[in-house]
């Protein structure tokens, strides 16, 4: 099971990340524009995900996803980080959010960033 320590690690891991603290939480930003927090109890994270993308998560996954009520209008989920599968999954919803905030020169620079593996 992922923890915080291996957030960090994961998200500080992809291309012109940085860590700040905001709102007394770490914060992870790509090229100064933010892609995930460790909120409160360092439990869970948030991230971005389109709010089409975001419901259907909770939906179908409502004991790893869910919607916090100041971030509703947003679009952004929080994951519980006890529920995911493995690192990979972790890298992987890290990578996917890294993407939606990424400005296109690292985009084009990375382009297999966030991209589901090549099986």
């Amino acid at each position: 099971m992922p923890e915080a320590e291996d957030v960090r690690r994961v998200a500080l891991s992809l291309p012109d990340t940085t860590e700040k603290v905001a709102w007394s939480m770490p914060t992870f930003r790509v090229a100064g524009k933010m892609f995930a927090t460790l909120p409160e109890d360092e439990s869970s994270m948030a991230v971005r995900c389109p709010k089409e993308e975001r419901d259907e998560l909770v939906l179908a996954e409502p004991d790893k996803f869910w919607i916090a009520g100041h971030e509703a209008q947003f679009a952004w989920v929080r994951v519980r980080l006890a529920a995911l599968e493995d690192e990979r999954e972790l890298h992987d919803i890290l990578a996917d959010s890294w993407r939606q905030a990424a400005p296109p020169r690292l985009l084009e620079a990375y382009p297999e960033v966030g991209l589901p593996a090549a099986d």
